[in-house]
């Protein structure tokens, strides 16, 4: 399938939502049922699905009179909650993980090290060792690596590993070769090659100089890309997750979701992100809602403003506190971030702007006010990450109806280092949910999978105990941004379905909308906080029918 210019919008003519409810189908009874709802949350314990796999009604035991022909399920006391939808992550990424080097959690560069020697000698045909998942904030030496420590034990062959976060990037000596750079090498605007006292370019390339490498590396195939899409969305749905928005594809990706769709082999629900303002998003042309039986939209346009606060590439309005000749990097001027904006809204695309630094955010803030007038749009343009604000910067997300979609897992990774990054003063304004929420702005939850696990039970944890899975702080890192276990869940559900203008028919259990839901092994609302996180996912149900069940399940 070749896509071009017209191939997209073509499609848009075939789009269908069946809307009127038919006869009840299915009745789920003797359930523990919680959905949010605008009201706040409802409880019910029985479930009525019609037979186009949407919820009828939900209610108490008295429905059963009123729907006793229908098929009924005993759901044995189990709790069921909406399907959980991921705000923000890159499914493609989650699959490509299983299939590279993962380094997600090595607790020095020696570790890191000996990961790579053994991949390479466990993998002799592969032509570029890649993988992601370093953190040198772990380590304790808290340097960044060198190409050095690669050469030692790779020197045949490229090895080029992303930062956990993605925005910056180890190289040995040959990769650096191939990609044409050595100390000589202008950064890149947007970026930063590391550099050594004497000048020498290290092996680590921040943000946008990560480009230069990454144009050397094989790009996989289709069949490649579908297979780890494939894989991506098997374990999501074994995780309760019923819905996903893809931040940041390309036009493969944008093919791929297509036919995947077209086959029926589109499990969740996709709600992508074009990779920025340029030849993805004029090849699409126009937003796609509703495809395959409204299991994907491509109705959204990724952008950033800077980089990551754990690799200083986040754009900071004052220097970083632990490094004082550093601001970041802005990826672009106020007026070309200006223009992309205006480009995609004026095409009828939502924009959703990486911004991670006080810098970032406000540029983007600034953007949204040029593009919209001032004044909220229908569009619900969006900040991703919205990690570090400013405190007056906070209210102009509710007055121009911005969504923050935040991730609750960055907080408790990074609350080891983003304090020594902004110092005592910023940091109120960063990972900042509950003023978001006093402030009046929807807060959209995620995980930025693969950069953070794809749990979402780990996120609700997170939201509601501000503490990592080891149980610290006591009490939790500046706990009184914590959510409520109702606000945690709204944030994974209805919140988000907002964020992606899917909230009159996606996440909640309400008449009308897609029965996606899930059974879980306990109940989220009165378990120990301690125990949000090991919430174990027994059975998936996307628009009615049964996704995924785990292994061994006895009804």
């Amino acid at each position: 399938m070749t896509v071009t210019k017209s191939r997209f919008p073509a499609v848009l003519a075939l789009l269908t939502i069946a809307c009127a409810p038919a006869g009840a189908a299915t009745v789920w009874h003797n359930i523990n049922g919680y959905t949010s709802s605008t009201d706040g949350i409802v409880r019910f314990s029985v479930l009525v699905i019609d037979d186009a796999g949407r919820v009828v009604a939900t209610g108490e035991n008295g429905l059963l009179d009123d729907y006793a022909d229908a098929e009924r399920i005993d759901g044995q006391g189990r709790s069921l909650l909406p399907g959980l939808i991921d705000a923000h992550a890159h499914v493609a990424g989650l699959g490509f993980l299983k299939t590279s080097l993962d380094l997600t959690g090595t607790p020095s560069v020696e570790d890191a090290v000996a990961a790579i020697r053994q991949y390479a000698a466990d993998k002799p045909t592969v032509r570029w060792i890649t993988g992601r998942g370093w953190n040198q904030v772990l380590w304790p030496v808290q340097a960044f690596p060198t190409a050095a420590q690669i050469d030692a034990v790779v020197a045949d062959r490229p090895v080029w590993l992303r930062r956990i976060d993605g925005h910056a990037g180890w190289a040995n000596s040959k990769a650096l070769a191939l990609a044409g750079i050595d100390d000589d090498t202008p950064d890149p605007v947007g970026g930063k090659i590391l550099r050594d006292n004497n000048g020498h370019a290290t092996g680590v390339l921040i943000d946008r100089a990560m480009d230069l490498v990454s144009a050397q590396v094989p790009q996989p195939n289709k069949a490649e890309s579908r297979a780890a899409i494939k894989a991506a969305v098997d374990t999501l749905l074994a995780e309760g997750i019923t819905g996903v928005h893809d931040a940041g594809i390309n036009i493969a990706n944008a093919e791929i979701y297509m036919s995947m769709a077209d086959d029926g082999e589109l499990g969740l629900r996709i709600y992508a992100m074009t990779g920025g303002a340029g030849e993805v998003l004029d090849a699409i042309g126009k937003p796609i809602h509703a495809y395959g039986n409204d299991h994907l939209e491509i109705a959204s346009v990724k952008l950033y403003t800077d980089g990551a606060l754990g690799s200083r590439g986040a754009a900071m309005i004052e220097p970083y506190s632990d490094d004082p000749e550093n601001r970041g990097l802005p990826f672009w001027t106020q007026e070309e971030l200006n223009a992309m904006v205006e480009k995609a809204n004026g095409m009828g695309f939502q924009v959703g702007i990486h911004a991670i630094g006080d810098l970032g955010n406000r540029m983007a803030l600034d953007a949204f006010a040029r593009a919209q007038d001032g004044k909220p749009s229908p569009l619900r343009n969006r900040i991703e990450h919205s990690q570090i604000v400013t405190l007056d910067d906070i209210p102009r997300f509710a007055e121009l109806g911005i969504v923050a979609s935040m991730q609750a897992t960055h907080a408790t990774s990074d609350k080891n280092m983003a304090e020594d990054r902004v110092g005592p003063d910023r940091i109120l304004g960063g990972y900042a949910w509950r003023r978001m929420l006093d402030a009046g702005v929807v807060l959209a939850n995620g995980s930025d999978f693969p950069v953070e696990l794809s749990n979402p039970f780990h996120g609700l944890y997170a939201s509601v105990t501000r503490q990592g899975r080891d149980g610290e702080p006591d009490g939790g890192w500046y706990a009184d941004q914590a959510l409520t276990r109702a606000e945690a869940l709204h944030s994974f559900t209805l919140a988000s379905a907002h964020a992606a203008r899917q909230d009159d028919r996606l996440g909640s259990l309400e008449p009308g909308k897609w029965a996606d839901f899930i059974i879980i092994d306990r109940d989220y609302f009165t378990i120990p906080a301690a125990e949000i996180d090991d919430i174990v996912v027994l059975e998936t149900w996307v628009g009615g029918e049964q996704a995924y069940t785990r292994e061994g399940r006895t009804e």
